[in-house]
C-alpha cells in the first residue's frame, strides 16, 4: 500500500480542508441564531460522509507507517487534540443557537482545530506556540 501514501496523504488533506470548511460555516450559522441549514439533515450525513473518508485515510495513512505515531511528537500532539476538537465541535452544534456557551464552544473548537492544523503544517509538536517558549 506504500505505492499509494501520496494519493492516500491528498485524500487526508483534502478532507481535512472540506472537513474544517463545512464545521466552520455550519458553527459560524449555529453562532449566528440561523442553525436551519446548518443543522439540516442532508449536511450532517454530508458532514458525517467526510469524516468517515477524513478517518479512513488516516487509518490508511497509519497502516502504512504505524511507527509514526511514536516516532513522530507532532502526529502524537496532532492526535491528542482530535478528542478536543470533536467534543468542543459536538458541543457547539449541540447548545441552544447563539448562546455564550455554544459561541466558546465553537471558538475553543476552532483553535483545537487551528492548532493541529498548524501542527500538521509544521511538524512540530508544539505548532506555533514553539515561537512562544523558544525553543
Amino acid at each position: 500500500m506504500i505505492e499509494y501514501y501520496g494519493e492516500i496523504r491528498s485524500a487526508h488533506i483534502l478532507a481535512v480542508i472540506a472537513s474544517g470548511s463545512l464545521f466552520l460555516l455550519r458553527g459560524a450559522a449555529v453562532s449566528a441564531g440561523r442553525p436551519g441549514w446548518a443543522l439540516a439533515r442532508p449536511v450532517r450525513y454530508l458532514s458525517y460522509a467526510i469524516d468517515t473518508t477524513l478517518l479512513t485515510a488516516a487509518l490508511m495513512l497509519f497502516t502504512i507507517l504505524p511507527s509514526a505515531v511514536f516516532s513522530n511528537g507532532w502526529l502524537a500532539a496532532k492526535l491528542a487534540l482530535l478528542p478536543v476538537y470533536v467534543g468542543l465541535g459536538w458541543l457547539a452544534l449541540r447548545r441552544p443557537a447563539g448562546t455564550p456557551a455554544q459561541v466558546a464552544f465553537f471558538a475553543g473548537a476552532l483553535l483545537a482545530f487551528g492548532l493541529m492544523f498548524a501542527i500538521a503544517r509544521m511538524h512540530d509538536p508544539l505548532g506555533p506556540l514553539h515561537l512562544i517558549v523558544g525553543r
